[in-house]
């Protein structure tokens, strides 16, 4: 991807060179506040900050890379975009030109932060394309280049409205070594990380600073803490270790649910065995009690759903049901009871080894890769219920060989795309050549309308050939004190930070 170097004089499109005076006139705001928060991460580790492109970090990581080594754009508390290392921006009217244009920064050796240093770690970024799903989301991306010291341009082969939110993510965050641009500094103690960003004063008004003090620890450690006041925020929940927050009593509105969309449900782990058989995948997907699964959940207002997109994603009204879904499990179940037959037939029981019985034949089995903790033996039980009146048998693969996986995954946009590009054929086992061709289309065109057309039709192939068998939305969640007003749920499950306490209620 061409890097704009310091000699060399770029030719602008008529589009940036309107932006570049559009953006002056656009400005961020931040509110003022004091008092430190105590903070946990659901994790066996304190949070490292490093190059989201090092290798597969854990959440506890993308928060604090979040945090510490923003991209140009961030997430405000409501998953809002805000400015991050970009101070303003501004989008062209047909949108295929980004123009952002830096704050004054520094990295943490004292270097000044220069556009031509920040294309060259985003081009780094855009070279991941065809080796991980998240980035691939940013394929439209054709040029991204350094108009001026401070002044970046990113122009897009096709209107892409869900850029933002993309740049948001703490996986395109700009980190240089072990260090960032803010909006926060770290400093590693024994046992926490110490958090602090310092805002100026106001015509004459001191600094304020706002400090976190953040640590690490196991979902029963860290809900224990939270309710014997040893921290106000707990952070990282996932379906894994959410059924633990029934068995205490919390104070009356911390439970806080974040509204998230993405895929939730299980997925193909290989291209043998039962999950190789689009007809056994569609018998053990008919045979889920959604319904039932997401009861013993007990997540606040999770809805069970059968659609591979998930309502609340942008262009879609309608969404690719399967045949069955009119009818009522019970309605079902005796013809899932004959297909299984079919699929499966009865095995020849063992012969007896003394004169008893013969010994009782093994039903065939299935093994499913699930989360850690309660919430994954729910989802282990349930499947054992569905499954078991079939004649099978369902195991927990733990470490060994899986024939499916249950993912819970948060989309990082309101785009189609990111769900559906989940299942191309360069990154799951078991896929549709035919889907993936519709994706390429709708990557090519620049006509939203026929972009939507490509989607849904890949959704249909998808979804008629059983590539995922969706089950909810994920499941994220969080402990939120009084004092910490800041804090909000939103539909991409990322914390910011900043501005978790309000100058009015901080307390020292």
């Amino acid at each position: 991807m061409p890097i704009a170097k310091p000699s060399r004089r770029m030719k602008p499109s008529v589009a940036v060179l309107m932006l570049l005076a559009a953006v002056a006139g656009l400005n961020g705001c931040r509110k003022p506040e004091s008092g430190e928060v105590r903070a946990l991460v659901i994790a066996d580790r304190l949070p490292r900050l490093a190059d989201p492109l090092s290798g597969d970090l854990s959440p506890g990581d993308l928060l604090l890379v979040g945090n510490v080594a923003q991209g140009l754009v961030r997430f405000d508390a409501s998953g809002d975009i805000a400015p991050g290392l970009a101070e303003r921006w501004a989008v062209s009217d047909d949108g295929l030109s980004y123009v952002f244009r830096l704050r004054s920064a520094t990295w943490s050796d004292g270097r000044k932060v220069r556009a031509r240093d920040v294309v060259r770690l985003m081009e780094r970024q855009l070279a991941r394309r065809r080796r991980d799903v998240l980035f691939d989301t940013v394929g439209a991306v054709r040029e991204v280049v350094a108009m001026t010291d401070r002044v970046i341009a990113v122009e897009l082969s096709a209107p892409r409205s869900h850029l933002l939110q993309l740049l948001a993510q703490p996986h395109f965050a700009l980190v240089r070594g072990n260090s960032g641009t803010g909006p926060f500094t770290v400093v590693r103690e024994e046992d926490h990380l110490q958090l602090t960003r310092t805002l100026p004063g106001f015509d004459g008004d001191e600094a304020q600073e706002q400090r976190v003090r953040l640590a690490a620890a196991a979902a029963p450690a860290a809900i224990k803490m939270f309710v014997d006041g040893d921290t106000e925020l707990v952070l990282g929940g996932t379906v894994s270790d959410f059924p633990l927050t029934a068995v205490v009593k919390l104070p009356r509105g911390s439970l806080r649910v974040d509204p998230v969309i993405g895929l939730f449900g299980l997925v193909p782990a290989r291209s043998e065995g039962p999950a190789a058989d689009p007809a056994i995948r569609a018998l053990l997907d008919e045979a889920i009690d959604r319904e039932a699964m997401v009861a013993a959940l007990g997540v606040p207002g999770l809805q069970p759903r059968v659609s591979l997109l998930q309502p609340g994603v942008d262009g879609f009204t309608q969404y690719a049901q399967p045949p069955w879904a009119a009818l009522t499990l019970e309605q079902r179940r005796a013809e899932l009871v004959e297909r299984a037959r079919t699929l499966f037939p009865p095995p020849v029981p063992a012969e007896s080894d003394g004169g008893d019985a013969p010994a009782e034949a093994p039903r065939p089995t299935i093994r499913v890769a699930v989360p850690g903790g309660p919430g994954g033996e729910i989802i282990l039980q349930r499947l054992a219920a569905d499954w078991g009146p079939l004649g099978l048998q369902v195991e927990d693969a733990g470490e060994g060989t899986a024939d499916f996986r249950f993912i819970d995954e948060v989309a990082p946009s309101a785009s189609p795309a990111w769900f559906l590009r989940r299942f191309r054929c360069q990154y799951v086992p078991v896929c549709s050549e035919e889907a993936d061709q519709l994706l390429d289309a709708a990557r090519l065109t620049g006509f939203p309308p026929q972009r939507v057309r490509f989607f849904a039709d890949a959704e249909r192939i998808m979804r008629a050939e059983v590539l995922f068998m969706p089950v909810a939305a994920p499941v994220r969640w969080s402990l939120a004190g009084r004092d910490v007003e800041g804090f909000a749920e939103n539909r991409f499950a990322r914390h910011t930070l900043t501005d978790l306490r309000s100058a009015n209620g901080a307390r020292n």
